[in-house]
């Protein structure tokens, strides 16, 4: 299988699922597709992504930590440094027992302290030689219900948050394309997403696994 096929066949396999899905001009890889998942209306934005010169695919989708979420973490950690600590250690080896890539997105350090989660990135290539449908659609799977273990553990421990995504040191500031305020349907398709979040970009090495 190359790209091409692997491409075409992929975008059958959305169809079939009756997944929402939208092409995205990306000069630095062969495919870039934003898909709803999962096809609910509660579905968040994945990014199925075939790099240019790989023999495979990469799926991945991105969350931005709620504003709301972010000040109790640092109330937190300005309060039990140690059990702060112990809730990220946590959320690390969550994270590695799902068998998926990810980055964690830390705010930076004040003084001494570890700043809040801002935002997460979970992503698990498949290549060529192992891509099939049910490989494609339960990894899928695997990086939602993860995604989702995710948020209900930062629920959990921190609040329903204000409904409103903090921000992300590390990713650079965009102008706002919406002066009215209004989400464009794009927008819509998932809060929680932004572009430049992309996998392998501005990722701190000791956040990544």
């Amino acid at each position: 299988m190359d790209a091409t096929l692997a491409a075409a066949t992929i975008k059958k396999w959305l169809a079939s699922e009756k997944l929402e899905t939208r092409e995205v001009q990306d000069n630095q890889n062969f495919l870039h597709l934003h898909v709803r998942y999962p096809p609910t209306k509660a579905a968040h934005l994945f990014n199925i992504v075939i790099p240019k010169n790989r023999n495979l695919v990469l799926i991945y989708s991105i969350t931005r930590v709620d504003e709301g979420q972010q000040l109790e973490m640092k109330e937190h950690y300005s309060s039990d440094s140690l059990e702060w600590e112990t809730w990220l250690h946590e959320t690390r080896v969550l994270l590695t027992q799902a068998n998926l890539d990810w980055v964690l997105h830390i705010g930076k350090k004040e003084q001494k302290e570890t700043g809040p989660l801002q935002a997460f990135n979970l992503s698990r290539p498949i290549w060529f030689d192992g891509l099939t449908q049910n490989e494609f659609m339960q990894t899928m799977r695997k990086v939602w219900l993860t995604k989702l273990s995710l948020i209900h553990k930062i629920k959990f421990g921190y609040g329903p948050g204000t409904g409103k995504p903090g921000p992300v040191d590390d990713w650079p500031n965009k102008p706002n394309k919406n002066p009215r305020g209004k989400q464009t349907k794009e927008e819509k398709m998932d809060i929680d997403f932004d572009e430049t979040g992309g996998f392998g970009r501005s990722f701190d090495r000791d956040e990544w696994a």
